[in-house]
């Protein structure tokens, strides 16, 4: 009998437990937000976007110069090297090599310096916007905010992005007519 008492007992504490745990996962509130698409509608990415175009123009420019170069010294190696001394042709021909190796490695340097822009610039944006959506988490009770974009497979929830964008004072884009 006693035995049977405290197996009674044991039971009703761990349906007990259970019962406890699901409350708690009741509780909790879990929002989905695309923070590439609350970025992008950030006033401030539309400037760092023309700035970064700018600065990739700029790049392009650079490298085209570059290019530029390489084909004048090398039309002049060309035209004047019958005038040239041997030791004055090898040291053309060395600095139309070495500019001709820079111009080669000049499109992984400027993308690399492009990706190193970027990053610069969107990284107080992404801070911005990681703080709104805390700032919206906590003032709204979500236990959790997940970024859309790399959620498969998740529980229902609510869409925070209406609620961020209004937490940083951009205004919904009126909907287009299809």
């Amino acid at each position: 009998m006693k035995k049977l008492v405290v197996l009674a007992a044991m039971a009703l504490s761990i349906f007990g437990a259970s019962a406890q745990n699901k409350g708690v996962v009741a509780q909790s509130k879990i929002g989905y937000i695309s923070t590439d698409e609350l970025i992008g509608a950030m006033p401030e990415a539309q400037k760092a976007d023309a700035e970064l175009k700018e600065y990739q123009t700029s790049l392009a420019q650079q490298g085209q110069d570059m290019m530029k170069e390489l084909n004048d010294k090398d039309s002049l190696f060309v035209r004047d090297s019958v005038k040239l001394s041997p030791s004055m042709k090898e040291i053309k021909r060395n600095e139309l090599i070495a500019l001709y190796q820079r111009a080669q490695n000049w499109n992984q340097q400027a993308q690399e310096m492009y990706q190193q822009e970027t990053q610069k610039k969107i990284a107080p944006l992404r801070t911005k916007a990681l703080d709104a959506i805390r700032a919206v988490s906590s003032e709204n009770g979500y236990s959790y905010i997940l970024d859309i974009n790399s959620v498969i497979v998740g529980p229902p929830g609510d869409d925070v992005l209406a609620l961020v964008k209004k937490k940083l004072g951009i205004k919904e884009a009126p909907a287009k007519k299809p």
